[in-house]
């Protein structure tokens, strides 16, 4: 587990959400060793799938520790995480947005 973050304050989802995948979309023309997240994006595919794996052991782990800080803190591992699988198979998040919309139905 990495360090609790401090003075979390209320967001927009949405806004948070799209602005995270911009900026990891914008780590597709970084150097591989200069950026995780490009390193990611290119590396091995298993490194990306392992880490998915990782980040949701870690939630239901703080789950069942019921930490509330921990399982926000893992949660937003596992979305970063998230979004880069979406990132690198490109799929946009209006994309997924509009399969769960079906799913509401």
């Amino acid at each position: 587990m990495g360090v609790r973050t401090d003075n979390i304050q209320p967001g927009d989802i949405g806004e948070t959400l799209g602005a995270l995948a911009k900026t990891i979309h914008g780590r597709r023309g970084v150097s591989p060793q200069e950026s995780y997240t490009a390193r990611l994006l290119t590396d091995v595919e298993d490194e990306l799938l392992k880490k998915i794996v990782e980040e949701a052991g870690e939630v239901v782990m703080a789950c069942k520790d019921r930490d509330r800080e921990h399982i926000r803190y893992e949660a937003g591992d596992l979305v970063y995480h998230l979004l880069v699988i979406l990132e690198r198979y490109e799929i946009p998040l209006d994309e997924l947005a509009g399969e769960l919309n079906a799913r509401m139905k």
